[in-house]
């Protein structure tokens, strides 16, 4: 059994349909797409359309430093969305995993006072998370190697600009 689950383009394009598929025949219609940065942007993009939810919004909140390194907790990074813009919205807060649940903990807090509903939707969600997602395409206790953060930066690669 290998350590890791590895996504492909392939795979993470037949996740956004099956999640996208749940939550339409879960009956909830959100009215904004709210996406943690960085990873859960391509997912939550890709929710918007599957979902045909025009409205989005990101947050971007920094916990991991690292492989399998993090802060104490998670902090929400300026500009933050006032809660305020999202008053009275049904809200799906979209990242690509629950880890330790802690972040989307965060971003769904912060607004779920301002909020009509807000749900949860993850690529994929581990044990540990001190939250149950909504939606989930797969459960995994393995580290995840997304296609978008699999190779370092063009940056890091000694390329001269």
């Amino acid at each position: 059994m290998s350590e890791r689950e590895t996504l492909t383009y392939d795979g993470f394009g037949k996740a956004v349909r099956e999640v996208a598929t749940v939550v339409h025949r879960s009956g909830f219609q959100p009215d904004v797409v709210l996406s943690i940065a960085r990873g859960g942007l391509p997912f939550g993009g890709c929710l918007g359309y599957a979902l045909d939810v025009k409205n989005a919004f990101v947050v971007n909140v920094e916990f991991y430093t690292g492989i399998d390194t993090r802060l104490e907790m998670p902090v929400m990074l300026p500009p933050t969305p006032q809660a305020v813009d999202l008053a009275g919205m049904k809200v799906l807060i979209a990242d690509d995993v629950a880890d330790t649940g802690r972040t989307l903990q965060l971003v769904r807090d912060f607004f779920a006072e301002q909020v009509a509903e807000a749900r949860t939707a993850v690529i994929y969600e581990k044990p540990q998370s001190v939250i149950s997602c909504d939606y989930v395409w797969k459960r995994t206790d393995r580290w995840i190697n997304f296609p978008w953060s699999t190779l370092p930066p063009v940056t890091q690669e000694g390329e001269k600009p």
